[in-house]
């Protein structure tokens, strides 16, 4: 390679190293530009919603849900006791009393047992499960049956509500219009409310009292739009009118997911109802086919094992056709 070669491919090579830096400098200080600016819009943006403005109330709003928010954990778990369910279904019985009557009902199951000649696990077995099941789940169908009605009416107190407050009348009034007029429970636990403010109690611990005795979201929405309208201020009227489309909305689900949850239901029913059946019609048409499954020691263990099988199976059923909405 001649001597004139060697040069050329020397400049040609320094020529384009120059320009890779000259290149590669500019880009860099170009895109520094660049980052720069959009650095500047982004804190400028920023600046905007954490002003004065906006961000405080913001904080406040944030704030007076996470109170809420622990508030409505604890006294989730106080809800669970005898005593809050006992208060949950309205009636007037004390849990002293209320645990003594499921004590006399078992103990009164083990002793019809015993004088059926039962063995001793099977009376201790049928003593607890009637003495202390039958009982809770009596007064777990009576607070179902009481919340049920009270979210029946509860939009329409929302409703009440909205519309007083739109024609000028102030909360305590219109609280007291549907403590005069609305149907049951929804009218005694507004009158509960009505009477504990009018004593000097503030409304978010009569919300309180009232989600206790009532613990549905419902009333959990009602009181926090109305702590948080009077913590940060607010066009009440229209709070509470979308927490009444809120309520509707729901209903409107629960409803239709109960229909079409129905065959589900029905088919369960089916299947848990046909084999006892089945054995009970079995026993009385034919006693003497089923005689050893009373009567040996094997028929009882096959009975405990038939019956174990049962409740599982129900209760596979139950959760899988027992939607939570």
């Amino acid at each position: 390679m001649d001597q004139s070669t060697i040069l050329a491919i020397l400049a040609s090579a320094i020529v384009m190293g120059v320009g890779w830096v000259l290149l590669s400098d500019g880009d860099s200080k170009a895109n520094r530009r660049k980052d720069a600016i959009v650095g500047r819009e982004k804190k400028s943006i920023f600046s905007i919603f954490t002003g004065d403005t906006g961000g405080s109330r913001r904080k406040q709003v944030e704030a007076s849900l996470q109170g809420l928010d622990a508030k409505n954990k604890n006294r989730a778990k106080a809800n669970k006791t005898v005593k809050s369910k006992l208060i949950q279904a309205d009636w007037s019985v004390s849990a002293e009393m209320f645990l003594t009557i499921s004590l006399c009902i078992g103990g009164a199951v083990g002793l019809g047992c015993m004088a059926f000649g039962a063995k001793i696990l099977i009376t201790i077995g049928a003593a607890v499960v009637v003495g202390f099941g039958v009982p809770r789940w009596i007064l777990n169908v009576a607070i179902k049956r009481r919340q049920n009605k009270f979210t029946a009416s509860f939009s329409d107190a929302m409703d009440v509500i909205v519309r007083g407050i739109r024609t000028g009348l102030p909360l305590g009034d219109c609280l007291r219009i549907i403590a005069h007029e609305s149907p049951e429970p929804v009218k005694t636990e507004f009158a509960l409310v009505v009477e504990a403010e009018g004593v000097g109690v503030p409304i978010e611990t009569c919300l309180e009292r009232m989600y206790d005795r009532v613990p549905l979201s419902e009333v959990k929405f009602f009181a926090t739009v109305l702590n948080i309208q009077r913590s940060t201020g607010g066009n009440l009227g229209e709070a509470l009118a979308n927490l009444s489309n809120v309520l509707r909305g729901r209903k409107f689900l629960r409803e239709k997911i109960k229909a079409l949850a129905a065959e589900a239901k029905a088919s369960a029913m089916i299947i848990g109802i046909l084999p006892p059946g089945v054995m009970l019609l079995v026993t009385v048409m034919a006693p003497d086919y089923m005689v050893e499954l009373y009567t040996t020691e094997r028929g009882h263990t096959n009975l405990m094992i038939g019956a174990g099988m049962m409740v599982t199976g129900t209760l596979v059923m139950r959760k899988m056709i027992n939607f939570k909405f």
